[in-house]
């Protein structure tokens, strides 16, 4: 295979909600490159991106597939990603290593919330980017309204090159607006008859081309001398101020496609040689210290993994971007990370499934290795000379979570081992061995997240498991104070325990006024790992108990408030004062007033009016008007209370506040009755009370529990 430099690599990552057609163009690509001599189909499972067996079962792309095509002396490496929320991750990693975004929109539809949710992330990144309007030749499909989409969300930068003259059922022309042309493709797609433009067609075309030049020659002060001089720009100067705009983020060109029917592909694929940027003309990559590091191929080798899969039968794939310098097989190259050394065995070209082996890649492109030892997604291979690892990818945080155990117990510690692995792979899947909870949580993107992650460690790694609903992090606190005494006394023969604590639960809160009835003789404040405060005053006088015994106090209410009255959950915001006690010159110890403490505060807090506290998170749900009312009733009915509304880029926005308990289902009932039309975000907000009927239930199941 031939090696490009780095000015003749264009890579681009294929963007849009699901069923924009991404797959589908991906295949025309390659089919109009001469990579294949037949297209698949994603109704007919076989195409050359979609190749796993999960995506097959879900008609649907789950992984982003590497691909490639060599166009007219360029390489264009192309990742297909997928649509859904769930696999965000996947895209945002391919955003990040690619140099122009192709950001599909549905004919149909237009812009939709899914492509908005990738939007924001382009716009981060402030990659190029190209729109295209694919299925042009639906029924329902509607150019302008889909430009009239874009440019809402988008903003003025929405800039048409392209429009369709016929779109329906029987499209099959496009014009031109760069090269002033008529494009007619044949039945079956492919090279189009370049044509004049008609005379109806005139004027429109005329209007649009004028706003192409007139957009083109703002980005550059000697281009916008040339317009005022010559009333025009010509081909090669449109391009090269389309070219100056896309890396200043003003400009993103509109193209039209129906690349099921292979109408537009190729013209798409000239325009991304002739004028989407190469990988030396984008800005240089940044290090965690800040450095710039230039897409030259004489630099120190380097390259920056962002994506591992494991596949069965083969072992890890890394899947990477060289940032700098040439690499080839048989080097060595530390992962500064780990701080190991890792070797390179192999290169290859990935297409889909099929791998070819080349002999180097060059700074600025796109390639994978296997089985590098320790080394995954963010991590950087460079040379021993290299200053720092290139800045990582940073990952949204989860959205919905749920604990799993393997079905056979003898597995737990390799369980433990593989989802170390597998979050290593895929960092948007997190996973908590929570020992307040006793249980391991997945916490992923969504409930078709989790389930790919169940079906990889069936599949994959032959470990059956089971999914469980994931506790709730309750906290337990007090409304009222309350006093209680506890005389523990044991004899046994031989040394006996004796200890007598007589105390005083309060509720604490910021800023509370000091303790009135009993004179305080020292306060210790102690910040609770799980949240909230401990204030613990002695109030001992006259030596009723020996000073050397309050610590061991202290140390039972602790371990109480580790696993509180009510249901077991963490105690917070309580003041306990000691203000009493016996003590026997023989007996007493620490162990004896350590557990006197632990059941007088016990017994305090069930006289205390006990609350159950619930996290409570605020959440914002962003969708078309039509959604309201689905949307604000399946809030209410999960004990939401609506904080308020806004409109955003022509959509609905509802804030709420909703329990924890509700959220886990909240998204997915909030995804079905939207058809996934909803973008949903949660942030954790505070603690509240539980309902009274909510709290009485938790209560007696958890009294159930321990009395079994």
């Amino acid at each position: 295979m031939k090696t490009y430099d780095e000015k003749h690599i264009k890579n681009i990552v294929l963007l849009g909600a699901p069923k924009s057609g991404k797959t589908t163009l991906s295949e025309t690509m390659l089919f109009e490159a001469g990579i294949i001599s037949k297209r698949g189909t994603v109704e007919e499972r076989n195409t050359i991106s979609d190749y796993h067996e999960i995506e097959h079962e879900r008609s649907n792309s789950v992984y982003a597939t590497t691909l490639h095509t060599e166009w007219k002396d360029y390489k264009i490496n192309i990742i297909d990603t997928p649509g859904l929320e769930d696999f965000i991750g996947e895209v945002i990693s391919s955003i990040r290593v690619c140099d122009t975004a192709v950001l599909l929109l549905n004919a149909q539809h237009g812009v939709e919330v899914g492509t908005e949710l990738i939007w924001d992330y382009v716009d981060k990144y402030r990659k190029p980017t190209i729109l295209a309007v694919n299925q042009l030749d639906t029924e329902q499909a509607n150019f302008n309204k889909a430009v009239e989409d874009a440019v809402r969300v988008l903003g003025h930068a929405v800039t048409v090159m392209q429009y369709p003259v016929n779109q329906g059922a029987g499209f099959n022309a496009i014009i031109d607006l760069l090269k002033m042309t008529m494009y007619r493709f044949p039945e079956n797609g492919g090279k189009p008859e370049k044509l004049p433009i008609p005379d109806n067609e005139r004027e429109r075309a005329e209007e649009l081309h004028n706003a192409l030049v007139e957009k083109a020659a703002e980005n550059d002060d000697t281009l916008m001398e040339q317009y005022f001089e010559k009333g025009n720009l010509d081909e090669d100067e449109l391009r090269l101020g389309i070219k100056i705009g896309m890396l200043k983020h003003q400009v993103f060109p509109v193209f039209c496609l129906s690349a099921r029917n292979n109408m537009g592909s190729g013209r798409l694929m000239g325009f991304i040689d002739n004028v989407a940027p190469s990988a030396a003309e984008m800005p240089p990559e940044t290090t965690t210290e800040g450095t710039t590091v230039p897409c030259d191929p004489a630099g120190p080798p380097c390259l920056f993994i962002f994506k591992t899969l494991q596949e069965p039968h083969i072992g890890r794939l890394s899947f990477f971007k060289v940032i700098s310098g040439e690499i080839r097989p048989g080097m060595e190259l530390l992962n500064e990370t780990g701080n190991t050394t890792e070797r390179i065995s192999q290169l290859f070209i990935a297409d889909g499934k099929n791998r070819n082996n080349v002999e180097s890649l060059r700074a600025g492109d796109i390639g994978c290795t296997l089985k590098l030892k320790n080394t995954f997604t963010n991590h950087t291979l460079a040379d021993k000379s290299f200053n720092a690892p290139i800045a990582p990818v940073v990952f949204p945080t989860p959205k919905v979570r749920v604990a799993i155990e393997a079905n056979n117990k003898a597995d737990d510690e390799k369980l433990s081992e593989v989802l170390s692995e597998i979050h290593m792979e895929d960092p948007t899947l997190l996973v908590e061995f929570n020992r307040e909870l006793k249980q391991v949580i997945l916490h992923g993107q969504g409930d078709l997240h989790l389930l790919v992650t169940r079906w990889r460690l069936e599949n994959i790694y032959k470990m059956p498991v089971t999914f469980y609903p994931a506790k709730i992090p309750y906290r337990e606190t007090i409304r009222k104070p309350a006093l209680a005494s506890y005389r523990h006394k044991k004899q046994s023969g031989g040394a006996g325990q004796f200890g007598e604590v007589f105390l005083k639960i309060e509720p604490w809160f910021e800023g509370m006024p000091p303790l009135k009835e009993y004179t305080v003789r020292d306060t210790e404040e102690v910040p609770l790992q799980w949240g909230g405060k401990l204030v613990f005053n002695n109030c001992i006088v006259g030596g009723a108990i020996d000073s050397r015994f309050l610590p061991s106090i202290l140390k039972g209410v602790m371990e109480k408030m580790q696993e509180g009255p009510l249901t077991g959950s963490y105690v917070r915001d309580i003041r306990v004062s000691v203000y009493d006690g016996k003590m026997h010159p023989v007996d007493s110890n620490d162990i004896s007033f350590k557990i006197a403490g632990m059941m007088a505060f016990r017994d305090a807090f069930h006289q205390a009016a006990p609350q159950l506290l619930e996290p409570v998170f605020d959440l914002e749900a962003t969708a078309p008007d039509v959604m309201m009312g689905d949307i604000m009733s399946e809030l209410q009915s999960r004990r939401s209370i609506i904080t308020g509304m806004d409109t955003l880029n022509g959509y609905q926005v509802i804030k709420a506040r909703t329990p924890q308990a509700e959220l886990d289902k909240l998204f997915a009932a909030l995804r079905n009755v939207t058809q996934g039309k909803a973008k949903v975000k949660s942030q954790f907000a505070e603690y509240a009370p539980v309902p009274p009927e909510i709290q009485k239930k938790l209560s007696e199941e958890y009294t159930k529990e321990e009395t079994v």
